[in-house]
């Protein structure tokens, strides 16, 4: 071999290999068949030839490519340790053979099909509605959950019983949340919801969803979007009311709100451990949720202060009713007028010293990536891919090809349009690149 020259042209001679060659741990020598092997020190085994001497091959010759794909193919497209293992039982011995194999694994189109994880990109930016201080509830994000049986009425026969579900809203910017009981899953009673948000919180100017099956209800034979409906949309149209819509399947897209459903339900259960949900009504659920909301609202945003000049607790509840916990002031020695002022005064007081605090220190606790810190290559157009189907196994995942990307403000791209094909019929699909495997990359 051309590269090993000097080391074949030295055993030709009958001298050693020089001390400066890459092949002096090995002690290579040359076999009858005129071959470079590995000497090694096995000798007095009772191995096969093959094994006690493999024929020595560099790394980077095309050949060595061509032997460990047929290895690779003959353990059945299974890891480096399986392939490695058996390139050395066949009696050949790769020089720079474990970095070679994991390279040609890597770019296994079969191999990522089987294994590859799904692509992933650096954590995104907050939008506007989370860093910027805003009247609660005018940004929202929101979602259904459920359901619970709840007794609608008693009969000679037993107890009636129905379904009810639970619409949560939150606050993009002070994260406090307001809970609508729903009595079914549908257009009428979603709009209900949002009027009675409407009568108590305000009008809110942009609400954001995912599109996932909590939205569209446990009912399987319903089969409608809720909020995708024409009867909402007229709705949200009328009172000026804008709705961002996260991508199918993303469901971290929804943190803000995904929490806080995970909360409710982990309070709400505590509440009907207890015994109190036994004989659970419509009227009681409504009281439980709308204490689980009072306690959520009072959770501190940010580590409660040690120091005693500090006693304001910073929690969502703050803002929404205006009072401060352990903060009592008599008027007795004042006027009407005069207490009206000073309550005014007060009220305003706790507002600032609310957002003064929200600015400092809990958009600070937002600052930091916890996860997905790196940047990693952008999807392209063109790029053959798999999208996951969490209904079906790994091998009947749906072949596909990239059609466009949709980057984000930072221009990194996390959502993208993709043509498949899945039971012999071409589906364009909009979706996260968390739902994506890439296959084989245009460049």
């Amino acid at each position: 071999m051309e590269m090993y020259s000097l080391e074949v042209a030295a055993l030709r001679q009958g001298k050693p290999v020089p001390k400066t060659s890459s092949l002096m741990k090995l002690c290579p020598s040359l076999g009858p068949d005129g071959l470079l092997r590995v000497g090694g020190r096995l000798d007095m085994s009772d191995l096969g030839e093959g094994v006690k001497h493999p024929v020595l091959i560099p790394g980077s010759h095309q050949i060595a490519s061509v032997i460990i794909r047929h290895f690779h193919e003959s353990v059945a497209h299974q890891g480096r340790h399986f392939t490695e293992g058996a390139v050395r039982a066949a009696g050949f011995w790769v020089t720079g053979g474990k970095r070679l194999i994991s390279l040609l694994i890597h770019r296994c189109v079969k191999c990522r099909r089987l294994r590859s994880r799904p692509c992933t990109q650096r954590m995104a930016d907050l939008p506007l509605d989370r860093v910027v201080p805003s009247p609660p509830f005018s940004f929202v994000g929101v979602d259904v959950f459920g359901p619970w049986e709840v007794t609608s009425r008693r009969t000679r026969g037993g107890v009636a019983a129905n379904k009810r579900w639970a619409a949560l809203f939150t606050c993009m910017s002070t994260r406090a949340v307001h809970i609508e009981v729903l009595e079914e899953i549908s257009s009428s009673c979603f709009i209900n919801a949002v009027r009675r948000l409407y009568a108590i919180r305000g009008k809110v100017k942009q609400f954001r969803s995912d599109r996932g099956t909590n939205f569209v209800g446990a009912i399987s034979d319903l089969g409608v979007t809720v909020i995708e409906s024409k009867d909402v949309k007229d709705f949200l149209s009328s009172q000026g009311t804008t709705w961002v819509f996260n991508p199918p399947h993303s469901s971290h897209f929804g943190g803000v709100w995904e929490r806080m459903i995970g909360v409710t339900r982990r309070i709400l259960d505590a509440m009907l451990l207890e015994g109190r949900g036994k004989d659970l009504t419509h009227e009681v659920l409504t009281t439980l949720l709308a204490e689980v909301a009072a306690i959520i609202n009072a959770r501190p945003l940010v580590p409660v202060s040690s120091d005693p000049e500090q006693p304001f607790v910073l929690s969502p509840s703050v803002l929404l009713t205006q009072k401060s916990e352990g903060q009592v002031e008599t008027f007795q020695h004042l006027s009407l007028k005069d207490m009206y002022h000073l309550q005014w005064r007060q009220v305003q007081v706790l507002t600032e010293r609310f957002w003064s605090r929200w600015r400092k220190e809990y958009l600070a606790t937002l600052q930091p990536r916890r996860k997905w810190q790196e940047k990693e290559r952008d999807i392209k157009v063109g790029d053959v891919i798999i999208m996951k189907d969490s209904q079906a196994i790994r091998n009947d995942w749906p072949l596909g090809v990239i059609t466009r990307v949709i980057p984000s403000t930072d221009e990194l791209v996390r959502k993208v349009e993709l043509r498949v094909v899945r039971d012999g019929k071409i589906s364009n699909f909009i979706r996260p690149v968390a739902e994506v495997v890439e296959l084989i990359p245009r460049d």
